[in-house]
């Protein structure tokens, strides 16, 4: 069983592709957002290309962001994500816990206790209502009666507690900077979030994630959303009987039962050579990412294993090298550095994508 190329399928990367970005980020689940540029474009690659161009995906992606149909905060590992609006309250009331309890020596070195908190959500919600969504710094200026920028590190976690607590989240795009989103008040952004029991929550969490990222295993999960493994398994226990398990090399995995009929289905797409973004979930989305990215490449990839990921060249479903752009003047040209060589198949199916992506 090729778990890499089953999970290019689940994941959308081949086979049917969901109709719009918000249909995307609804499969997904969850995917990874720290890189803005790369996330619109993994959202645009996974959208059917009946609805235009990769660059008019990717405008596409940016207008869902604009209309708050698809979100952007921290829902796990204090992580950036793109995510479904109505989902990330319950995603953060299973997440929260740990992710303050992971942060709360960081918290108190720079001097974040409760009281503070309470006087900058304040400050935050007055600037919002006053003023509509800001940027960052806009915020970080609105905060300055709590010192803010004074202490290296105060801004970005005081946002990031804010956000986990549900205050603010990231969805307008900035008006002139590219690369930005801006904060919005949660309640006027996400105005019918759902909420779910706990249990309820885990088991929706587990099954989602294994109809689109499986063949998957408990440990996966439990890595890519920051739960317990206990916690996991308690889900997976659920769930269960709406997924199909498969041992690969002694290991349990799981995933949609329709998965292996879409890759039979797709199998020369899913083969296809693909040019993904840096940090996409086809890498990001497991604790063991070994099946698409070889150990002994893993340092090409992510650099003196500094959690950087560079846009990656896949082919058969694993990654065979490296991509970027080359600025000349006004222009810019894809160049890709191969992990051994390229063969000349390869290099033409490069440069298709390439064309494709506008370079």
């Amino acid at each position: 069983m090729n778990l890499a190329l089953l999970r290019v399928v689940a994941q959308r990367l081949a086979g049917p592709r969901p109709a719009g970005p918000a249909d995307v980020v609804a499969h997904l689940s969850a995917l990874q957002g720290q890189d803005l540029p790369g996330a619109v474009r993994a959202v645009a690659l996974r959208t059917d290309p009946a609805a235009g161009e990769l660059a008019t995906r990717e405008a596409a992606v940016r207008a869902a962001l604009g209309q708050g149909t698809v979100v952007r905060s921290w829902p796990m590992r204090g992580t950036l994500h793109l995510v479904p609006p109505r989902d990330l309250a319950w995603m953060l009331s299973l997440t929260r816990p740990r992710m303050e309890a992971g942060a709360a020596r960081r918290r108190e070195q720079l001097g974040i206790d409760e009281p503070l908190y309470a006087r900058a959500r304040d400050l935050v919600e007055a600037a919002l209502e006053a003023r509509g969504p800001l940027s960052r710094a806009e915020l970080v200026e609105a905060l300055e009666p709590v010192r803010a920028g004074a202490v290296q590190g105060r801004a970005y976690h005081l946002l990031h507690l804010l956000a986990i607590r549900a205050v603010i989240v990231q969805g307008p795009p900035h008006p002139t900077r590219p690369g930005e989103l801006l904060f919005a008040p949660f309640g006027p952004w996400i105005p019918d979030p759902l909420h779910l029991a706990p249990d309820e929550a885990v088991a929706r969490w587990v099954e989602a994630y294994f109809r689109n990222h499986g063949p998957a295993t408990v440990q996966d999960f439990a890595r890519w959303t920051g739960l317990p493994v206990t916690t996991a398994r308690r889900g997976l226990a659920a769930a269960s009987g709406e997924l199909a398990r498969v041992v690969v090399e002694g290991v349990e995995h799981w995933m949609d039962p329709a998965t292996p009929d879409l890759f039979a289905g797709h199998r020369r797409e899913a083969e296809a050579v693909m040019l993904l973004p840096a940090f996409d979930e086809l890498l990001l989305g497991y604790a063991d990412r070994t099946a698409t990215l070889p150990a002994e490449w893993a340092d090409a990839v992510v650099p003196g294993r500094n959690g950087m990921f560079k846009p990656t060249v896949l082919h058969r479903g694993v990654v065979i090298g490296t991509w970027g752009r080359v600025r000349t003047g006004r222009s810019a040209r894809v160049e890709a550095v191969p992990f051994t060589r390229f063969t000349r198949a390869q290099e033409a199916g490069i440069a298709r994508r390439a064309a494709e992506a506008g370079g």
